[in-house]
């Protein structure tokens, strides 16, 4: 390939983990493998500060679809500080848990002018994955954060006797609800999501349109790049792909981009380049920023490689730094 070599870290759960067909940041390794760029695998363990100078033992890998081992380590890892990459992606899958917002500080400290690191660490500090979608309250359904149950219970009779509820710590679907008026279990489980009102929780409008699926919108510097619907089955409110919901064929659509449009700015503002947004009817739901996946359901859907625009952009990010190191 034509063009310079890179030094591309990838910030993420262990390889033999992955799974080949389904895992976004498998697909984008393999497309930085494919042009010829160096990839290094770096778990949160293997990134420590010495001094103000943040270092990471990263290990040179391979990856490959092939049935018998997916990937191979070429060494047994090397000290290299953060800014010797040119390029880090951070894919740590949720939960954004303690030990995840300390290695954002830790990535905070690498000398943005040389590396370029996606999604920008203050960003993704910034952006708790439901929380941040508060911030553009004209796409949203309404919505109330807080601990107490008599004012969910209130929330609940506004929006016509039924609401879904979630953490705001959640994601895969985990912990939510769908409530309605008359239910013999509202209280208990209203006491346990809050946990007797100790941790605040979400409430939403309950979107019918669900049914229909929950559509996944992958989006790259603010632009919408392709989506899937996620339909739930016959028996579950929760579309996501682990609890049995179905990827099918959707389109992105004109309400899809003037979502995209509304968000953009503050995306670009926060460096959270490359987000999953979950859109059920005419509604932003939430604003995936940690790991979004989805992108090889819509690959195959759509017959075409998202990942390509994905490295593209980085590539173009990479070249303009102010200290872009040429290998």
């Amino acid at each position: 390939m034509a063009g310079p070599n890179y030094k591309f870290a990838f910030v993420m759960d262990p390889l033999d983990t992955v799974l080949v067909d389904k895992d976004t940041t498998f697909v984008m390794m393999l497309e930085a493998q494919a042009r010829g760029h160096q990839i290094f695998f770096v778990g949160l363990k293997d990134m420590y500060c010495l001094g103000p100078r943040p270092l990471c033992r990263a290990r040179r890998c391979e990856v490959s679809r092939a049935a018998a081992g997916h990937y191979r380590f070429l060494d047994d890892g090397v000290e290299m500080p953060l800014d010797a990459f040119d390029a880090i992606f951070m894919r740590k899958d949720p939960p954004a848990d303690a030990n995840y917002i300390y290695a954002t500080m830790l990535l905070s400290l690498a000398d943005h002018r040389r590396t370029f690191v996606i999604n920008r660490p203050e960003g993704l500090r910034e952006a708790n994955e439901k929380l941040y979608q508060l911030n553009f309250p004209s796409v949203i359904p309404p919505t109330l954060v807080t601990y107490e149950t008599a004012r969910l219970k209130r929330f609940m009779e506004e929006q016509g006797g039924e609401m879904v509820i979630k953490p705001l710590d959640g994601h895969g679907g985990e912990g939510v609800f769908v409530m309605t008026r008359g239910d013999r279990n509202l209280n208990a489980i209203l006491e346990t999501a809050t946990q007797l009102e100790r941790r605040p929780i979400m409430a939403q409008r309950y979107i019918p349109e669900v049914r229909k699926g929950d559509k996944r919108l992958i989006v790259l510097d603010g632009e919408p790049l392709g989506c899937t619907l996620r339909v739930p089955m016959a028996a579950e409110h929760r579309g996501n792909i682990h609890v049995g919901g179905t990827c099918v064929k959707a389109q992105v659509t004109a309400r899809d981009r003037e979502i995209c449009r509304v968000l953009k700015p503050r995306l670009q503002r926060d460096g959270l380049y490359f987000v999953g947004l979950d859109i059920i009817g005419d509604f932003l739901t939430e604003v995936n920023v940690t790991s979004p996946t989805g992108v090889q359901e819509i690959n195959r859907l759509d017959g075409v490689k998202l990942e390509q625009q994905v490295i593209d952009f980085v590539e173009a990010r990479v070249r303009a730094l102010p200290l872009s190191q040429k290998h």
